[in-house]
């Protein structure tokens, strides 16, 4: 492989691609697509519908299984680390085998929460193989979580705090006023004190799975719980994100 593309593709939704994206995709001769296993074959098929319906010439698909790791480790830069060297391991070794031009597709954009650039560089890192690079933004869940609940993340002059669930389970900063919330397995706002907080939730974002919810935090935290776990029930994965508002 000569060249690659790192593709931000949207929270899921084909006419939120960029048309530079596009442009992109339709370079390249092969797509590496990272498979989560069964229980995630929505996002696989979601990734084909983009592709069919943005490219136009002929290419390949490469499915990557994704290592499996703790997800609830004791040493958690530990364990990252390890997946990540296990990952680069993978990538190395398609990416040796592949002529020509790759692309990677990343939901929501590869700068945001997506550990896909730091693979790609401890790839280059081994020194095994050798290409140029390129990154293409995309819409994120947090662009998609605003839009679709037609809100501004921020109030006048406020700054916005992006965090994960296992970081907002340590207490917001003082002085944080607007946290948007991801990563987030254990609804961690429910442990957020105080009855003075918004929160404005969305899972399965940009697809159409989309669910909303809304309101003070106090009011609608026990219905979020129910609909997410009954979701996550139905479809044996989530995808969520949200913002609080003090």
């Amino acid at each position: 492989m000569r060249e690659l593309f790192v593709i931000g593709v949207g929270a899921g939704d084909p006419d939120q691609v960029t048309v530079q994206a596009i442009k992109a995709m339709n370079k390249a001769d092969v797509f590496f697509v990272i498979g989560k296993g069964d229980e995630k074959q929505d996002l696989v098929d979601l990734r084909t519908t983009i592709l069919e319906e943005h490219v136009a010439g002929a290419y390949r698909v490469v499915d990557i299984v994704d290592p499996p790791r703790d997800r609830t480790p004791s040493d958690y830069e530990g364990v990252v680390d390890d997946w990540h060297e296990r990952r680069a391991a993978l990538f190395e070794a398609e990416f040796a085998s592949e002529p020509g031009v790759g692309a990677i597709l990343v939901w929501g954009d590869p700068s945001l929460y997506d550990s896909t650039l730091r693979i790609v560089e401890r790839v280059l890192a081994r020194g095994n193989v050798s290409f140029d690079y390129s990154v293409i933004p995309g819409v994120t869940s947090v662009q998609s979580l605003a839009a679709q609940h037609r809100i501004v993340l921020n109030r006048i002059g406020e700054p916005v705090h992006i965090t994960t669930g296992r970081r907002l389970a340590e207490g917001l900063p003082d002085g944080v006023d607007n946290a948007v919330v991801m990563l987030d397995a254990h609804c961690t706002f429910t442990q957020v004190p105080g009855d003075d907080v918004q929160i404005w939730w969305g899972a399965y974002l940009g697809t159409p799975d989309e669910v909303l919810i809304s309101g003070r935090l106090r009011d609608v935290e026990d219905e979020i719980q129910r609909v997410r776990a009954a979701l996550r029930e139905r479809k044996g994965w989530i995808m969520d994100t949200y913002l609080l508002r003090r």
